[in-house]
């Protein structure tokens, strides 16, 4: 019996992860908001909604393979709902503007929901609504929500980049800020 409980574990582990997709620019900023964050298991940068296999960074920076920077993250929603992670999604990007986030511009910096249930597909469907009925935004959002295909994760050096050079003139310029607000008005959520 001991080996029944340990699958019955194993089990409840799986049913505890669940994953979102997100585009909001350059994945090294993405990726370092959704980093520091409770229940948050893992993030990748990496690449969504493209017509090429496999593509590379230098691919995608062409913006001809139809993808988006983006980013799987692994979390846990019983400690992190999904909800959660969509507000810190829209408050940490400009979800206003096409295929652009600041100075980086292309369709690979789109914004996007990739969702991967109907549940998903609904809950950002529904925030959306409620934030352009609000005006929290100067323009109306233009956010794609689509479906989840194949993610391509980034090349190795792309992974936990800001962590890993913190110090660099882009991380310091457009990341560092993004982790700070997250500090600031999601405290509850960030991991100590």
């Amino acid at each position: 019996m001991a080996g029944l409980g340990s699958v019955r574990a194993a089990d409840d582990e799986s049913r505890s992860v669940a994953k979102a997709t997100f585009a909001g620019g350059c994945f090294w900023c993405t990726e370092a908001v959704y980093a520091q964050l409770k229940g948050v298991k893992s993030v990748t940068s990496g690449y969504i909604g493209g017509q090429v296999p496999n593509p590379t960074y230098k691919q995608v920076c062409t913006g001809m393979t139809g993808h988006a920077e983006a980013i799987e993250v692994e979390y846990d929603p019983g400690v992190v709902p999904f909800e959660k992670l969509l507000e810190v999604f829209f408050a940490t990007h400009d979800p206003t503007t096409l295929n652009r986030q600041g100075a980086d511009v292309g369709t690979q910096y789109r914004s996007g929901v990739f969702y991967h249930d109907a549940e998903q597909k609904r809950i950002t469907e529904e925030v959306i609504a409620k934030l352009d009925a609000a005006r929290v935004f100067p323009g109306k959002i233009v956010t794609e929500v689509t479906p989840a295909s194949t993610f391509y994760p980034a090349e190795d050096y792309h992974q936990d980049y800001f962590a890993n050079n913190p110090f660099q003139p882009y991380c310091q310029a457009v990341a560092a800020p993004k982790v700070e607000k997250v500090r600031k008005f999601f405290k509850d959520l960030v991991k100590e």
